[in-house]
């Protein structure tokens, strides 16, 4: 079972108190509301495909702002030697306050130095992740989903 733990509070660029947190009980509304938000391509109309793919996370940093959730970023890992972030969201409105980062470097404090961190980006924020100092890469292979 994945505990629900208080990260801690921070003061984003925009001075606002984000709270972030590690726990996987996030009502799937409210995780279809930030993705939506966002801008980012998952299938929402699927409520249950959600659930399901965040039920199955091994790690979930999530940023609130009060009761509001306003980032989610969603990872399979072995905590040891990879990780696949798979999700990153920040609500639109809520974007270039520094929330993105600070969920990326969460991620990458909970799965340690041993871990490497691979996401894959979308058209949108190829020119996003190299600010954060991720490396791009030409290597990668894919079986699309069929549907």
């Amino acid at each position: 079972m994945y505990p629900v733990i208080l990260v801690d509070t921070y003061q984003t660029q925009i001075f606002m108190e984000i709270t972030y947190t590690l726990r996987k009980d996030i009502p799937v509304n409210a995780v279809i509301a930030v993705l939506e938000s966002s801008g980012i391509n998952r299938p929402t109309e699927d409520p249950a495909r959600i659930e399901a793919m965040f039920q199955a996370a091994d790690l979930i940093v999530s940023a609130w702002h009060g009761d509001q959730l306003v980032g989610i970023a969603r990872s399979l890992t072995d905590f040891c030697y990879c990780c696949y972030l798979s999700d990153l969201a920040v609500r639109k409105e809520y974007q270039s306050a520094g929330i993105g980062k600070e969920l990326v470097a969460r991620t990458r404090r909970e799965i340690g130095p041993q871990s490497m961190l691979l996401l894959l980006a979308a058209p949108s924020a190829v020119d996003y992740y190299p600010k954060l100092g991720m490396e791009k890469m030409e290597r990668a292979f894919i079986y699309n989903r069929e549907h």
